[in-house]
């Protein structure tokens, strides 16, 4: 329930002068919160904004809200600690690309995948602002900057895909110039019951002026926009004479008339992750920018999943007290030897006294790790009773290969050769990244092409200990198994160890 509260813009600005450059996209965002919060009902003492470092961490100054002015990249961090203990705050992260996606990459994956109950505004003008013009995570290959002379080499940062495979639950995006359709995406994140990842268009008039032309201006941007509203059709052009339908995986834009209705068109569902990941891949200027609420779905928030935690360990034990935690368990008693230790170091004289009881103790290990770290190196992967191989052959259609892992309800195909040799391996990641919104046709498209090329595999006389080992090193899900001419003989994975070591141990 919405707090009746009588406030205005001028209620959330702060005494300090604006020092952002002359025409800064920055100045419109900060006007677009500052006209927003009034609206969503919150009062102004429990609202609070925390940055990291860069041309946008200067938000908390000019908002007269509480704010934390933290230091590069941990801003989601803060905010999660924050809005963990005092669950009745409105908490807004305010970062850019560079801080948020570079050095606060890691910190800003965990707050997202959390669903932690924050706002999440993500700057994006695809350049390092405040240290003056280099080339940042999302800048885009070929971009020249004092940094990268002679281009850009790297593969540019997705917001919206990172936020997505992050589990997101709510992802929109707008843009500095479109006060009104900001403003409406701000509202609608902070109605949102959990993490809300805003990515804003921001123009950086210094050192990349030219990177949303066409994007920014009134006169044609309806043209190059595709505004996106929950249950309608994907149209847009300035006369609404142009939208957005699939072909096979991949979206393609189409010319309204001569046949084309909007029976044809695709139709937004915030719900929907499939059309979320495809939407992600809609680069202007090829595709008109999706601009809206992107993803809008419901999940438990972490706060409720650990109040709820606390709450039912109250009931089973009783409410806590800090001092009986204190002197409960793994308490040291301090000896008579252990005082004369003490006193020899006070008076500066070195005790060779050695309490070997507690040096045995702390020195002896568990015998449940030595009995798992045996059984790892002495049992071999064969002793996994490894899955028998589902192949299929490098000539084969993706069509089949698909057919195949639904089939037999797998997500990791075996590719061979003609000598049923393995020579790659076809896994629901290849497929998530690879073939979905990517591929047209799966009947013509070849297997080989999209596969993981030369796997790693192993023998199933090697310890159990090795193939865990090549699991972590390489982040594998699954293992193949061959023989002496590296034909498949089976598969295993992580799950088949712990459930190994379960029955072993028994």
């Amino acid at each position: 329930m919405s707090i009746p509260l009588t406030l205005n813009r001028k209620d959330f600005v702060s005494d300090q002068t604006v020092r952002w450059c002359p025409g800064c996209g920055d100045y419109a965002i900060l006007a677009s919160v500052q006209k927003t919060l009034p609206d969503i009902g919150v009062p102004k003492e429990n609202i609070v904004f925390i940055s990291g470092i860069g041309c946008s961490s200067r938000f908390p100054y000019y908002m007269n809200t509480y704010g934390i002015h933290s230091i590069h990249g941990r801003a989601p961090t803060l905010a999660t600690g924050l809005a963990i203990a005092n669950p009745e705050l409105s908490v807004w992260v305010v970062t850019g690309d560079g801080d948020g996606l570079s050095i606060g990459g890691n910190h800003l994956i965990h707050a997202i995948r959390r669903n932690i109950n924050l706002n999440i505004l993500l700057f994006n003008n695809r350049i390092y602002g405040l240290t003056k013009g280099q080339y940042s995570p999302t800048s885009r290959p070929g971009t020249k900057t004092k940094s990268s002379p002679m281009g850009s080499l790297e593969q540019p940062l997705n917001p919206i895909a990172l936020a997505m495979a992050a589990e997101a639950t709510f992802i929109a995006r707008s843009i500095d110039a479109h006060t009104q359709h900001l403003g409406d995406t701000l509202l609608a994140a902070s109605q949102h019951k959990g993490v809300s990842f805003v990515e804003i268009y921001q123009n950086c008039v210094i050192f990349n002026p030219t990177e949303w032309v066409g994007l920014d201006d009134r006169r044609v941007r309806d043209e190059n926009i595709l505004y996106l509203e929950h249950g309608k059709p994907m149209i847009f052009g300035k006369d609404l004479d142009k939208g957005i339908r699939l072909n096979g995986f991949r979206p393609e834009v189409v010319q309204l008339g001569n046949g084309v209705t909007e029976a044809d068109l695709l139709v937004h569902d915030e719900t929907s992750t499939q059309l979320a990941f495809i939407l992600a891949s809609m680069e202007y200027p090829e595709f008109p920018a999706p601009m809206g609420v992107i993803r809008r779905v419901e999940k438990q928030t972490y706060t409720d999943g650990l109040m709820g935690q606390i709450a039912a360990a109250q009931q089973a034990k009783g409410v806590g007290e800090l001092r009986k935690l204190y002197e409960s368990a793994d308490v040291w008693t301090v000896t008579a030897k252990a005082e004369k230790r003490i006193e020899s170091k006070q008076t500066g004289r070195l005790s060779l006294e050695v309490d070997e009881a507690y040096v045995d103790d702390i020195e002896r290990e568990p015998e449940i790790t030595t009995a798992v770290q045996d059984r790892l190196i002495e049992d071999t992967i064969a002793a996994l009773s490894p899955n028998a191989p589902i192949t299929v052959d490098q000539s084969a259609s993706l069509a089949k290969a698909v057919h195949q892992m639904n089939l037999h309800h797998i997500g990791c195909l075996l590719v061979t050769d003609a000598q049923d040799k393995l020579v790659g391996i076809f896994t629901e990641q290849d497929m998530l990244h690879r073939v979905v919104g990517l591929v047209a046709d799966l009947e013509t498209a070849v297997i080989a092409d999209y596969m993981t090329p030369n796997p790693i595999a192993l023998k199933a006389h090697l310890p159990i200990a090795q193939a865990l080992h090549e699991m972590h090193v390489h982040g594998f899900r699954h293992l193949p198994l061959v023989d002496d001419e590296h034909r498949p003989e089976g598969i295993v994975s992580f799950r088949d160890v712990v459930h190994h070591l379960k029955e072993a141990l028994a």
